[in-house]
């Protein structure tokens, strides 16, 4: 508006504050007198002023306010957000800029990530699979069956239908290697080709700077302009993140699983042996 400077819009400037021993340290403090550019020490802010140095405890004290009145917001994670955090307990923001690129790069391949997680998820079914066929063909080779008064002849076929079911799976996932290597070289490449994703390593794992925003910053965001949406009283509620355990792992989809994939029973009919792998009377 019209008369107005930057200046204005702040209650209290501090410059040169020597982050971070501007949270964990008493640091003096000196009063800019703007008219002649000379400054002053002093022992307190007062509102209006501008000050070199100081410490995050004169803040909370010009303000009258707790450590949970105040959020911090900084754009650098080490060492803004986790020390106003760690040392004030402030409510903290972190702004990336980047995160509004990461967006768009991830909205544009979304298709693919699904694609990838759901080939993904088919080899670790096929996995589950071939564990049960070795874990069966080990029994049948030590005679188990044999032993509880079964057919050595029927037993002998069964070894071979389990090393036929065993190739025939192992050709399958060497078939789904080959689909998921380039796909895993490529993730990521739309926001940078060299690293991927900032906030991911790998397909699904969480990157080391990801973890540190979760540990520190209650909320992240890519612009401070982004809170003009809200008011000073808004109270914002982290998405729920269900626990493993409580998911039907039958029924409902993980993340990543595209429309339409089968639930996890459901295998490709020459992964398994004719007769399931279930052993007729050796149950334990």
């Amino acid at each position: 508006p019209a008369g107005l400077t930057w200046r204005d819009v702040f209650d209290v400037i501090v410059v040169s504050a020597r982050k971070p021993a501007f949270f964990s340290q008493a640091m003096p403090v000196y009063e800019i007198m703007t008219e002649d550019g000379l400054m002053r020490e002093t022992y307190q802010m007062r509102e209006g002023r501008v000050y070199s140095g100081g410490s995050a405890g004169m803040i909370e004290k010009l303000f009258q306010c707790d450590s949970d009145d105040v959020m911090y917001i900084g754009d650098h994670i080490f060492t803004d957000v986790n020390v106003a955090k760690g040392y004030m307990r402030w409510r903290t923001a972190l702004i990336v800029r980047e995160l509004e690129d990461e967006v768009i790069a991830f909205d544009k391949t979304r298709a693919d990530h699904q694609r990838l997680h759901g080939l993904i998820r088919c080899k670790d079914r096929c996995g589950v699979a071939l564990d049960l066929l070795r874990t069966e063909l080990n029994r049948e080779r030590k005679g188990r069956s044999a032993r509880l008064g079964g057919d050595a002849d029927a037993d002998a076929e069964r070894v071979v239908r389990t090393h036929h079911a065993i190739g025939r799976l192992l050709v399958t996932m060497a078939d789904l290697d080959n689909k998921i290597a380039p796909m895993l070289y490529d993730n990521g490449a739309a926001f940078n080709k060299y690293w991927g994703f900032l906030s991911g390593a790998g397909s699904s794992e969480k990157s080391h700077l990801m973890r540190q925003i979760e540990k520190y910053a209650d909320v992240y965001t890519s612009r401070v302009s982004n809170f003009l949406r809200y008011t000073p009283y808004v109270y914002f509620r982290a998405s729920l993140q269900p626990l493993a355990h409580r998911r039907n792992l039958d029924h409902d989809p993980l993340p990543g699983d595209p429309p339409g994939l089968p639930p996890p029973a459901s295998l490709p009919p020459a992964s398994l042996p004719a007769d399931g792998g279930r052993q007729d009377g050796g149950g334990e």
